[in-house]
């Protein structure tokens, strides 16, 4: 799902909201989530799972093709976990729609 199709499915069930208002809304928490992970900060929804920051220091790797020695600078990676709910309901809904493996 894009962002385009989450507002367009949330205007067809809110039709009583303009379409400008939900993509201001949708945009709104988005651009708030993004500010909070920039300042350092963790994200928890309840019920739908949480956002944090995994620092890695800067350390020395190895060119797997080359085997050369090459300096990796320290970064940070954004980490999803889902939350109980949202892995029963994943789980619950994969049974119903199996996936064939050929």
């Amino acid at each position: 799902m894009v962002k385009s199709e989450l507002i367009r499915l949330l205007n067809e069930k809110h039709p009583e909201l303009a379409a400008k208002d939900v993509e201001l809304a949708v945009n709104c928490v988005l651009e708030q989530m993004i500010t909070a992970l920039e300042k350092g900060e963790r994200i928890e929804v309840r019920g739908f799972g949480s956002f944090n920051l995994h620092h890695h220091a800067a350390r020395i790797g190895r060119n797997p093709k080359t085997g050369e020695v090459v300096q990796l600078p320290k970064k940070v990676a954004l980490h999803f976990k889902p939350g109980k709910a949202l892995k029963e309901r994943v789980d619950a809904a994969s049974c119903k729609y199996p996936i064939s493996v050929q």
